[in-house]
């Protein structure tokens, strides 16, 4: 049986590891936490707010050699619930974020953000009826 999401892995290219604390320490306010020792020797880092937790892992040159051709998803993102979601998105833009709101989804608050390697995040927060 399923209790929880333990984390969610979004991949990222070698070396934007300073590029990606600045975004999710400095901006989204999350706390870095170290990474095991055999995981930290691949690069990467990990972030965590209350109980949520996005690792951001490295994602290698193809086998075979040659560049390594990074590109995030398109579609596929975490939706990460929030409280005073327009003091938070007000606050990520001030901070140069891109904030993209969306109303389409009923009963909902909600923008998206990428971060520095183009991973797309969703904001969220449920409207109370009134």
């Amino acid at each position: 049986m399923i209790t929880a999401v333990d984390h969610v892995q979004l991949a990222a290219p070698p070396g934007s590891e300073e590029r990606l604390r600045a975004y999710y320490v400095d901006v989204l306010g999350m706390t870095e936490i170290p990474k095991p020792p055999v995981l930290a020797a691949r690069g990467g880092c990990w972030f965590q707010a209350g109980p949520v937790q996005l690792h951001l892992g490295v994602e290698a040159a193809p086998a075979g050699g040659g560049k390594c051709h990074f590109r995030p998803a398109k579609k596929a993102h975490p939706g990460l619930r929030v409280t005073g979601i327009e003091e938070y998105g007000a606050r990520l833009a001030a901070e140069g974020a891109q904030v993209e709101w969306d109303e389409n989804l009923p009963g909902h608050k909600r923008f998206y953000s990428c971060d520095p390697v183009g991973n797309r995040l969703e904001f969220l927060e449920p409207v109370t009826a009134v």
